[in-house]
């Protein structure tokens, strides 16, 4: 029996597979391990294990493979600092489980590349990029996170849409309506950004009802593509765009493939897939199907 994790920072998809089982899909809040408190972390785990529990999957777990946004791998460090109070919980749990933490990276390169050398992009909520051999990462830009990077990723453009709002540059009639949807007075947007247990998050969120208005607003399409051309420029064009292809991971690169790839167009990008989700690429990869 398997339990393979994807978590960003909005959600994490967990499936359960194994031998005569079908699998068994959980979907818990996302974990940010860089910048979340630890009894946030403990609380998804447990409940995330408590409703595989109700599938009747328990301590019989042999392997569980969790991939992170913000987790920081070692080599010879078998549990990120990061990661030892999820450690705990899911120990605790699945006692003879042999537990790997990789990063979201090397998870979106496994789904999207298998064995084979290949670019991986991660576009969700934020964003991420590397080379891949076949094994391993052997170049990766770094993201910086949401407040030094995350180009291309929902939270950013959040966050590039939010400053803009509250220095009054945001157009009529989308600042109006921003402003009768949502609470974004000044000092609850303060407290969620700086105070908040999940800024980036938050953050995305807005991410859809921005992009719900690009073929409206002149002002959102030219935030939307700057966002997205940032992400190659700084990124994308670092690697060897000439002889392998680009696959993408997440949610948001996906519901905007088309803003994407226009954007990506004048640089002769090749995209192998863009999809929402890695976790069919990793079933595939672990139970050696790929």
């Amino acid at each position: 029996m398997i339990i393979i994790a994807e978590s960003g920072a909005t959600k994490i998809e967990w499936v359960a597979v194994g031998q005569g089982l079908g699998p068994v899909k959980v979907r818990t809040a996302g974990i940010n391990l860089a910048s979340m408190p630890e009894e946030t972390v403990e609380a998804i785990a447990k409940e995330a294990a408590g409703e595989f529990a109700k599938s009747g999957i328990g301590p019989e777990v042999d392997e569980i493979h969790f991939y992170a946004a913000g987790l920081i791998t070692s080599p010879g460090v078998p549990v990120p600092e990061q990661a030892l109070g999820l450690d705990r919980v899911l120990r605790t749990f699945y006692p003879k489980a042999v537990i790997e933490y990789a990063s979201d990276l090397l998870d979106a390169a496994r789904a999207v590349c298998g064995p084979n050398p290949g670019i991986a992009a991660i576009l969700g909520t934020g964003s991420n990029s590397c080379f891949y051999d076949g094994e391993k990462i052997v170049k990766n830009v770094r993201s910086a996170g949401f407040i030094l990077g995350d180009e291309g990723g929902g939270a950013r453009l959040g966050k590039l849409f939010m400053s803009d709002f509250l220095k009054g540059l945001v157009p009529e009639p989308v600042a109006g309506e921003f402003a009768s949807e949502f609470e974004v007075d000044y000092l609850t947007v303060v407290k969620n950004v700086y105070k908040g247990d999940a800024p980036s998050r938050y953050l995305g969120s807005f991410a859809p009802w921005i992009m719900a208005r690009y073929d409206s607003s002149e002002y959102v399409r030219n935030l939307a593509e700057g966002n997205f051309r940032d992400f190659i420029e700084r990124a994308l064009k670092q690697y060897d765009l000439e002889h392998f292809p680009v696959g993408v991971i997440g949610g948001f690169g996906h519901a905007y493939e088309k803003v994407l790839r226009k954007v990506s167009e004048p640089y002769g990008i090749h995209f192998s897939k863009i999809i929402p989700s890695s976790l069919e690429g990793l079933v595939d990869y672990h139970l050696g199907r790929f």
